[in-house]
């Protein structure tokens, strides 16, 4: 599978999620979609991402846009992560790395002087007709998802 790119539709897919939830793309057809990529549940910078995708989740609901968050974690370690964090969303286990290379987000990175292969933090969102509209990619934190918050509207215009 090649990585998808802004403009085009992005392929269907079916992931793992918490809640015992199957998620397909294509029975999210007439909806928004908001998948970020982060490395690591419950590590500083992953948790307040979660936490601001959380804080403005009834915003983003006013749109009619879903949102998934998507790690390599066990399903199990994601439904600690959100229980703990009180996310509103769905987080999807992705071990084998499907979404990962559908979406690009697998590269090497520097750990602590070692060179490891790892998610970079990436945001995207697909329109209602399944069609990558917006990517973020090696995501700050800070202030990113107002940014995102900002691209539905622009979306919904």
């Amino acid at each position: 599978m090649s990585r998808v790119e802004p403009g085009s539709k992005v392929p269907d897919f079916e992931a793992r999620a918490t809640g015992g939830k199957t998620i397909r793309l294509s029975d999210l057809k007439g909806r928004n979609v908001v998948i970020y990529f982060y490395p690591k549940d419950s590590t500083p910078g992953c948790t307040r991402e979660g936490q601001d995708f959380r804080d403005h989740y009834a915003e983003f609901q006013t749109l009619d846009t879903v949102i998934f968050g998507v790690s390599r974690d066990s399903l199990a370690s994601h439904e600690r992560f959100r229980e703990k964090q009180g996310f509103p969303f769905d987080l999807i286990s992705d071990p084998d790395e499907t979404l990962c290379r559908l979406f690009d987000v697998i590269q090497e990175k520097n750990m602590y002087g070692r060179k490891v292969m790892g998610i970079v933090r990436s945001t995207f969102l697909i329109d209602r007709e399944g069609v990558l509209r917006r990517e973020w990619r090696k995501v700050k934190v800070p202030g990113h998802v107002e940014e995102v918050l900002a691209a539905v509207r622009e979306l919904e215009g």
